[in-house]
């Protein structure tokens, strides 16, 4: 049986009782971790969206209470240390979060803001090129974003197919950029499969074919390791409400790696990207740093709501965040096998765990049904159309019996309700 803290295999491990999963979590160097978020009232409920929503920590009703009071207390004066969240949650997620450097990252908007802000940057950067290389396991926002811009400046979009359960082969990318190749964008990792693109390899392609690399971190920022700096990527954005636990609509994130940052410029100026923004001048400067990427005023009461995730995170370490994650997707692919595969469910993940982010999905003709009976027997998956339930267990609060009892609960339904899975 696996045990906490040794290597994580690549092949899934039989557990057949309960009781293994209650030993795992009696030495999970994490479990503690679990108190620090708020139960949900009914503690039968078991959550496996994390990477859709995440929850939220104790620490942030007691955050969001000090703003209010500051809101109430001091008013307009309360800007005074308001106007430099933004930046200090970016420094803060630099580093723990993301191997960046402070003054790397920054919040504010929505990643479909974000990553429209950094595309148009890097294609403004590049004159002359006229070509967006991505693939069709991109989220589709991305896309629409990608699309957008490609139809207001006449430029040709490539996306690559993309294997289904793998994610997209390198070489694949490589006989795709060229010259004309202005940039390329893809996610981290896969948002149905939990594929994870080695970003060092397909940094190294964009750069020797003389493009830009853009990264979608939403599903692997807090989650796993993220080695923008080691890499060399050029930019990336991701949202803070899956596994850093931001909150619904929590603002985004953008990273500019720092000696791009001077000479690149986004289309949506506004007076806090201003380098003299009490000024009040009509003609618009950016500053020098990071704060080039903001536009107008945050949203500070959800901003501010990003921090105690960020900084559970950094407590915990993503080292072990990572193993544990994929841990917990390598118990959920034993018992798939042995419990579910009977039924007509297969694999639509990686089975090699490096390979993986800490979600799987599994396939299954009668998806979208058996997600909605999966919540009435009180847990909650995701549905990604056509055929797929989604897993998604967060390392910080989600626990090995969860795993185990929400298999257990899908198996059981598959056997009491043949009709479901027919």
């Amino acid at each position: 049986m696996l045990k906490q803290g040794q290597a994580v295999v690549d092949r899934p491990v039989a557990m057949t009782t309960r009781a293994m999963a209650e030993e795992l979590d009696a030495v999970d160097p994490l479990a503690g971790f679990r108190a620090r978020f708020a139960p949900p009232v009914d503690s039968s409920l078991i959550y496996l969206d994390g990477n859709s929503l995440g929850r939220p920590p104790i620490e942030t009703a007691a955050l969001l209470q000090r703003a209010f009071d500051a809101w109430r207390d001091d008013l307009i004066i309360a800007w005074r240390a308001w106007i430099r969240v933004p930046r200090r949650l970016g420094d803060l997620m630099a580093g723990p979060v993301l191997d960046a450097e402070p003054g790397e990252v920054i919040f504010g908007d929505s990643t479909s803001i974000d990553l429209y802000k950094a595309i148009a940057a890097a294609l403004a950067a590049q004159p002359g090129r006229k070509t967006i290389v991505t693939s069709d396991d991109n989220f589709p926002t991305d896309m629409h974003v990608m699309h957008s811009l490609a139809s207001q400046q006449a430029l040709k979009l490539v996306t690559l197919p993309a294997d289904p359960m793998d994610g997209l082969d390198p070489t694949r990318l490589r006989d795709a950029v060229n010259s004309d190749t202005a940039l390329v964008c893809l996610s981290h990792v896969a948002y149905k499969s939990g594929a994870v693109q080695d970003m060092m390899d397909v940094t190294r392609i964009a750069h020797e074919a003389g493009a830009m690399m853009l990264w979608d971190l939403s599903h692997s920022a807090g989650s796993i390791e993220v080695p923008l700096k080691s890499s060399g990527a050029d930019l990336a954005v991701g949202c803070s409400y899956k596994y850093l636990n931001g909150g619904p609509g929590a603002p985004a994130f953008v990273y500019v790696r720092r000696d791009l940052q001077a000479s690149l410029r986004h289309p949506l100026w506004g007076w806090f990207a201003h380098r003299h923004q009490f000024r009040m001048t009509a003609e618009f400067e950016p500053a020098e740093a990071i704060e080039r990427f903001l536009v107008g005023a945050p949203a500070i009461l959800s901003t501010l709501a990003i921090e105690p995730g960020l900084k559970l995170i950094g407590e915990a370490g993503i080292v072990r965040l990572q193993d544990k994650g994929r841990q917990l997707t390598e118990l959920m692919i034993g018992l798939a096998d042995q419990w579910l595969a009977p039924h007509g469910f297969s694999l639509a993940s990686p089975r090699i765990s490096a390979r993986r982010g800490s979600h799987i999905s599994l396939r299954h003709p009668n998806a979208r049904n058996i997600v909605k009976a999966l919540i009435a027997a009180k847990v909650i998956p995701d549905y990604r159309p056509p055929d797929l339930v989604r897993l998604g267990p967060a390392p910080l609060y989600t626990r090995f019996v969860d795993v185990w009892d929400a298999m257990d609960r899908l198996r059981h339904l598959c056997e009491s309700e043949p009709a479901l899975v027919a």
